[in-house]
């Protein structure tokens, strides 16, 4: 799609805005909210997808359909704000060389927390959506929503706190006294643009060995049992989260659905009814003091995996403590009406089999998880391609990907199977054979694609 030719292209935010411990005032800080405008989302994606080689200002017009006034307006806020830079010169044909600029990736970050039944696992991105941060620890979703809130608030700081850290360790130097005057001997009320110019001695000096014994360095032994008030003074203080380099955009938090995409309301979570009716987003973004967006586990890694070049139609298969498909149809996530879409475990496939979490019988889930807890892979497998197969016949799909932690510890035997009955059904059919394979990104799949969900609209991807 074209860009609208306005040259005062300067509207909109990211998301809800967060509460008054807000976002961190980081030299991009409000300016990265304010990056929704539909013209300066084209020219961000362009500079993204450019990667180091950056692009020319000539190009992202003819690419964007936008005047070059109008882009040379967009790129000098960009500039601004620290978000594009300079990337060198390219041989012109005609005429002086012309100065190509990039994306400056550490200009801004976002959170992708993957909620699980047993666990979770929170990663810190950058603007490329490449993990400058992660953090894992146990967690029960039927522990109730005060237990669960304060795990995933603590991880969310622990793991932007333990960045910042790192960043200010790796920094070049200043003296204690220019520490003190940036504001890092008070490390939580610091910016990021001043704590990074510290080396370790100095900022020990100046105070952040202090942040660490407040709470920071024991944070890994906090237990949810014992996480204490929702705010969880005792990891880090309320106030801004602050990421390496610049405000952080928001958090994207993944988790079994079913729920409501767009509210962030949970509905009967399987197996854990109780949080019917809960405004996760809501009670979150209270907490944390920044925008979030709340979506299901396999629709985020869905997202993740379409951002990051898996274009075309493709499920996702995520068999972990559940199973659910993340569908991607023409290159975007398909939710549904409802979000409802993707349900895919709980399609019966046996009448009067095995009773299932949902309630049901017979359920792909049911017969897949009973499979693996018999120690018979071969036959999960099986079930699961079958399940694949009802799913190829009814939507066409280009590709089918697996993930999730049951398919991480036999990979080979999970594509073999899947693969094996997709080959049956194309023989019987006379159509090609689906492809099958483990999708990219390992255990991070969902966290990762999660950020994405406060990545994407900043640019101009409307799945987020």
């Amino acid at each position: 799609m074209g860009g609208v030719n306005r040259t005062n292209d300067r509207t909109g935010g990211v998301g809800g805005a967060g509460g008054a411990g807000g976002i961190g005032a980081g030299p991009a800080g409000a300016n990265l909210l304010a990056l929704r405008s539909h013209n300066t989302a084209l020219v961000l994606d362009l500079l993204r997808t450019a990667g180091s080689d950056g692009i020319s200002r000539l190009e992202l017009a003819e690419r964007t359909g936008l005047t070059p006034q109008a882009v040379s307006k967009i790129t000098a806020r960009l500039r601004e704000d620290g978000l594009a830079a300079e990337a060198g010169r390219r041989a012109s044909t005609g005429g002086k060389p012309r100065t190509v600029l990039r994306l400056v990736p550490e200009a801004g970050h976002a959170v992708g927390v993957h909620l699980d039944r047993d666990e979770v696992r929170a990663v810190l991105v950058d603007l490329r959506g490449t993990v400058v941060g992660e953090r894992r620890a146990a967690l029960d979703l039927g522990a109730g929503a005060r237990a669960v809130l304060a795990a995933v608030t603590e991880a969310v700081r622990v793991t932007v706190a333990e960045a910042v850290r790192v960043t200010v360790a790796e920094a070049a130097p200043v003296t204690a006294p220019d520490a003190e005057r940036a504001g890092v001997a008070d490390a939580e009320r610091a910016t990021v643009a001043d704590a990074v110019r510290a080396t370790a001695p100095d900022a020990e000096r100046a105070g952040v060995a202090d942040a660490e014994r407040a709470g920071v360095a024991d944070a890994e032994r906090v237990t949810v049992a014992d996480a204490g008030p929702l705010t969880v003074p005792e990891v880090l203080p309320a106030g801004p989260l602050l990421a390496p380099a610049g405000s952080l955009l928001g958090v994207g938090v993944a988790l079994p659905g079913p729920l409501d995409h767009v509210r962030g309301v949970l509905h009967r979570v399987t197996g854990f009814p109780e949080w019917d009716g809960f405004p996760l987003r809501e009670a979150l973004a209270e907490r944390l003091g920044v925008p979030v967006v709340v979506d299901k586990d396999t629709n985020a890694a869905a997202l993740g995996l379409a951002a990051g070049g898996g274009g075309g139609s493709f499920a996702y298969l995520h068999l972990g403590t559940g199973l659910g498909a993340g569908l991607v149809i023409g290159g975007s996530v398909h939710r549904g009406a409802r979000t409802g879409a993707g349900e895919f475990g709980h399609q019966v496939i046996q009448l009067d089999g095995p009773p299932c979490t949902c309630g049901d019988r017979g359920c792909v889930e049911a017969l897949c998880l009973g499979a693996v807890a018999r120690g018979d892979v071969e036959e999960a497998a099986r079930v699961l391609g079958a399940g694949a197969a009802n799913l190829v016949g009814l939507l066409d799909i280009d590709v089918v990907l697996l993930g999730g932690r049951t398919v991480a510890a036999a990979p080979e035997a999970f594509v073999r199977g899947v693969g094996a009955v997709l080959g049956t059904r194309a023989r019987r059919t006379g159509e090609d054979a689906v492809p099958v394979r483990v999708a990219p990104g390992g255990g991070r799949v969902v966290a990762v694609g999660a950020a994405q969900l406060v990545l994407g609209p900043v640019f101009g991807r409307g799945d987020g």
